[in-house]
């Protein structure tokens, strides 16, 4: 992308705010696309299977814990082909369904992280164009010294059951 271009979005991307008189909308979009950028950590694809002819896969992504040095999870979700769009409709929406498996890969070093019963999100990953994502979220069980990983879909209307879980117990070798 040129400089030109990357002018043309900035000035396309404030005109958008400026105008928000006469399309409310646009606050709505521009605030969910602030909200969901900045929690990831990043993910590196490291597997993507083919599942039939129309070009849906799964793919496989590992995940490290950015405040939890040591812990990798690996995450698989299902993405639709192109022929599955054209073919079901739905274009911009992938299912909700993943799997999450976390080990330790490494010596395990805790940075500074949530304690409540809520946890903290540690990876989030969009799954339709606007609404719908895909979070990793951790939970410390300090009474059973764990780290619990639950991934799942966040959606602003329609929550989805559909989850998944994995643990890292945080103790000693030996003891």
């Amino acid at each position: 992308m040129t400089i030109t271009s990357h002018r043309n979005l900035l000035h396309s991307g404030a005109y958008m705010i400026m105008n928000t008189q006469k399309h409310p909308t646009r606050i709505l979009c521009a605030l969910a696309a602030l909200v969901v950028l900045p929690f990831s950590a990043a993910a590196e694809t490291v597997g993507n299977v083919d599942v039939d002819w129309l070009g849906n896969d799964i793919v496989v992504e590992a995940v490290a814990d950015p405040k939890v040095k040591g812990v990798t999870c690996h995450l698989a979700y299902f993405e639709r082909g192109i022929i599955d769009r054209l073919q079901k409709g739905d274009w911009f929406e992938d299912p909700s369904n993943s799997s999450i498996s976390c080990r330790q890969t490494g010596p395990i070093e805790i940075g500074d992280i949530e304690r409540d019963d809520e946890g903290e999100t540690v990876f989030t990953e969009r799954r339709s164009v606007i609404f719908k994502t895909l979070n990793v979220k951790r939970i410390y069980d300090e009474a059973n010294n764990t780290l619990i990983y639950i991934s799942h879909a966040r959606d602003v209307q329609n929550g989805s059951a559909k989850m998944s879980m994995s643990t890292v117990p945080l103790y000693a070798p030996g003891n």
